[in-house]
């Protein structure tokens, strides 16, 4: 997991690192401390959890797994056009 793009994606969607870790499924009294530790890359979270991240953050889950910055920007870009609303 590349730990600045959970930060990226949780401020871009105007979330806490409590609120994202409550709605990802993590526990209230530790939710802040886990996300902390996610992204500043001290502990990595399980897939699961990042699958509930992705989901709360309307990202692909894949963005969070690809090495090359510009090319997971490219997959975010993609993965929204897909998902706009439709007119």
């Amino acid at each position: 997991m590349i730990p600045h793009r959970l930060k990226s994606a949780r401020k871009k969607a105007d979330l806490t690192q409590e609120k994202l870790g409550v709605l990802g499924g993590i526990d209230e009294s530790t939710a802040r401390s886990r996300v902390s530790q996610y992204e500043s890359g001290t502990y990595s979270p399980n897939f699961d959890t990042m699958c509930h991240f992705a989901r709360v953050l309307n990202v692909p889950e894949c963005y969070f797994y690809i090495l090359d910055d510009d090319f997971a920007e490219q997959v975010l870009a993609l993965y929204e056009t897909f998902n706009a609303p439709k007119a």
